[in-house]
């Protein structure tokens, strides 16, 4: 099992990142956190620091590749990385079935594949040469089946899932691991945003505990709950056809 004392988890201001940046929090651990909303992010971070790890957070945008490529790396200076989370996402659509204009397309698409590769892509050649660390790329179950009413958000979990278990093997042979997380419906802004239903919805909180287990034992997907997993998984074996219908419905 590893266990991490320099951490760096990019949407960290709320749900998921939140919940995890809370709990990593200890003595003797350095956090870098990073999020879109200041006020939001400040609380996570003295909310950390009042348990004792130190904390460095700022607001930066995940789509702004240099930027995060020099906050990335002067914390990687000061704090060798031993575990990245790359979890900054968004999701536009919000059960909207509609075709979805371009530009929400690429805005999703920014974010949610641009940012993870901004996230990776400083780091990733640090680990490799010190042949230790863990990366952590939070998907989606919405990664195995495409959705009418979240297009973009499904292809983009989708990339992250076949690029993050893609890069596993080479990585490993350096001692990075590499997990991919596809949780179902975790309680967060996103979530919250939804209008439809949210079947076996899971708490940050739980969805944390699953998520620290699964990475201090370098599983290569962490996917939960276990019902929708199930669920999820019938439709890619499903035919076509029906699995469609299932979906659509």
């Amino acid at each position: 099992m590893k266990h991490f004392h320099h951490i760096l988890i990019t949407g960290a201001s709320s749900g998921i990142g939140e919940a995890l940046a809370r709990d990593y929090a200890a003595p003797g651990i350095a956090l870098g956190l990073t999020g879109r909303n200041g006020e939001r992010l400040a609380t996570v971070a003295e909310a950390c620091r009042a348990k004792g790890a130190t904390v460095v957070a700022d607001t930066i945008d995940a789509t702004d590749r240099p930027a995060m490529s020099a906050w990335l790396t002067a914390f990687d200076d000061a704090h060798p990385v031993d575990l990245l989370i790359a979890n900054a996402g968004i999701s536009i659509e919000q059960d909207d079935p509609r075709f979805e204009p371009f530009d929400r397309v690429r805005a999703t698409f920014a974010v949610n594949i641009d940012g993870v590769l901004n996230a990776v892509e400083p780091l990733a050649g640090r680990l490799t040469a010190r042949r230790s660390g863990q990366i952590g790329l939070i998907s989606s179950l919405a990664a195995f089946t495409g959705r009418p009413s979240a297009a973009a958000y499904s292809a983009s979990k989708a990339a992250i899932r076949v690029w993050g278990e893609s890069i596993r093997f080479p990585l490993a042979r350096d001692n990075v691991g590499v997990s991919v997380v596809c949780p179902g419906f975790v309680e967060s802004r996103i979530t919250a945003a939804r209008t439809g239903a949210k079947p076996f919805l899971v708490s940050a909180e739980r969805a944390s505990r699953i998520i620290r287990d699964g990475l201090a034992n370098d599983r290569p997907r962490i996917a939960f709950p276990l019902a929708l997993t199930a669920a999820v998984w019938l439709t890619t074996v499903l035919p076509v056809r029906l699995s469609a219908h299932l979906v659509r419905t």
